[in-house]
Formats: structure tokens, C-alpha cells, sequence
């Protein structure tokens, strides 16, 4: 049996495995996206069983086979059972768990989008900004761990910080004023590129706390949404069932 580590994360998902154990997927801070299993999770009496439900986050003990996990112990933080009350929030919420299995792997370093993805399943108990909106700033923020963020900052052809209004989808980024004159492609309010800059830069403590006008939102929704589909090859599963 291998040394054991204690992994931060929570769970993606969870799976029933052979007569009483239960199958998980964890987006941990040290080891990225894993697989382990719970070995009597299904058990009436188990301490491990509310350390397998989805959303759970905490300290899981755990050592590693040769192709998945055995978690031992855990210490769960946060359950998030509040959102199982609500169905919008379910929805959401599993739509955010699924996207953030979609861009994760195993092995690789998931510090940030564990991050991320605790901060916004906090806004949407909170209750302060609306869902579609919560659900487009996850979006956009999870393609900039990615990589594959849009050029919001300065014009993609001359390099220009100042009057950025229109956003290219062919080019994946903004134009100034003057480059952007006989291009396609969506002409922004100044509100709409100062949210999107604002959604890739801010600290995630300060990320789900503005508003915005249903015109900037409009603007905003409909890039994001076309950008973020251009990068997942297969529909999520829950996103049929946002409202």
C-alpha cells in the first residue's frame, strides 16, 4: 500500500461501485482531477458516505493504486446541501460540476478552477446576482485558466488599450475603433468590454459582485456564449435543463 496524501477538493461525481462502495471524481488543488474510490460509502452506517455526495468539498485522505484512488478519511468543509433545495440551483450547480470536469485532467495542476468553482457555487447561495449571469462569468473565467481566453485588453491588430468597441469572433479578440471600421463582428457598449475585462482580471473574492443592464448583458451573453461553445465538443448533460 502506497504512503498516504491528504488531497483538497471536492466531488465532481459520484457513482455507485460494486455492492457497497461508491466511485468518485475529485478536482483536488494537489493532484488536479481524480478518481477514487469510497470502499463501504453505501453502507447505512459509514462515516464516508457524506464525503461522496456531489458538490462536497474538504480533506480526503487518500492512497493511490495503480489506476485510482482509495480514500480512507475525510473531513468534509462544505456539503453545499442548500442548493439541492432549489432545482435552479441544482441545475446550475451541476452544469458548473460538469464544466469543470470537462476542462480539467488528471494529474494536471487545478488550484485555480477549484477555486473558482467554490467561489461561484457560494454566489449562487448568495442570491445577489442572477443566475445567467453567474453562469457566463464561470464560463468566460474557466477559459482563461484554459488558455483560451478572448483578447479583451487591447486591439488585436494595433495594439491599442483605448476605445475598444468591436469584438471579432474570427479573430477572437477586440478591435479599436479605427481597425475595427470595416470588420464583422459585434459592436460593444464601453460597459460590455469593461465587464469582460473585469471577469478576466478581478480577484475571485470581488468576481460575482456587479450588475449589469439588460442591453450590456445581452452583448455580453451572446459572446460568451458563442466563444465558450466553440470550445467544448460535446453538450453538457444539465445545460439542456438551465432555464
Amino acid at each position: 500500500m502506497s504512503e498516504r496524501t491528504t488531497l483538497t477538493g471536492m466531488v465532481l461525481k459520484s457513482a455507485p461501485s460494486g455492492e457497497y462502495d461508491r466511485r468518485i471524481v475529485l478536482l483536488t488543488r494537489e493532484k488536479g482531477k481524480v478518481t477514487a474510490f469510497v470502499r463501504g460509502a453505501r453502507r447505512p452506517k459509514s462515516a464516508l458516505q457524506a464525503a461522496t455526495g456531489l458538490f462536497a468539498f474538504g480533506s480526503f485522505e487518500a492512497y493511490e493504486g495503480k489506476s485510482a484512488w482509495t480514500i480512507v478519511k475525510a473531513e468534509i468543509r462544505e456539503h453545499f446541501l442548500d442548493i439541492a433545495k432549489d432545482l435552479d440551483l441544482t441545475i446550475y450547480g451541476s452544469y458548473f460540476l460538469e464544466a469543470a470536469d470537462y476542462f480539467t485532467a488528471e494529474g494536471d495542476e487545478a488550484s485555480d478552477q477549484l477555486n473558482l468553482l467554490y467561489v461561484t457555487l457560494r454566489a449562487l447561495l448568495k442570491g445577489q446576482m442572477e443566475l445567467p449571469l453567474i453562469r457566463r462569468i464561470y464560463e468566460l473565467r474557466t477559459l482563461y485558466y484554459n488558455g483560451t481566453y478572448p483578447e479583451v485588453f487591447s486591439c488585436i491588430q494595433c495594439g491599442k488599450k483605448e476605445n475598444l468597441e468591436r469584438f471579432d469572433f474570427y479573430s477572437h479578440g477586440l478591435f479599436c475603433a479605427e481597425c475595427g471600421k470595416n470588420r464583422k463582428g459585434i459592436r460593444l457598449e464601453k460597459a460590455s468590454v469593461y465587464a469582460l475585462q473585469f471577469i478576466l482580471s478581478a480577484p475571485l473574492e470581488k468576481l460575482y459582485s456587479f450588475r449589469l443592464n439588460e442591453k450590456v448583458f445581452a452583448q455580453i451573453d451572446q459572446m460568451i456564449n458563442r466563444i465558450f461553445q466553440s470550445y467544448v465538443d460535446r453538450p453538457f448533460n444539465s445545460a439542456a435543463f438551465l432555464p
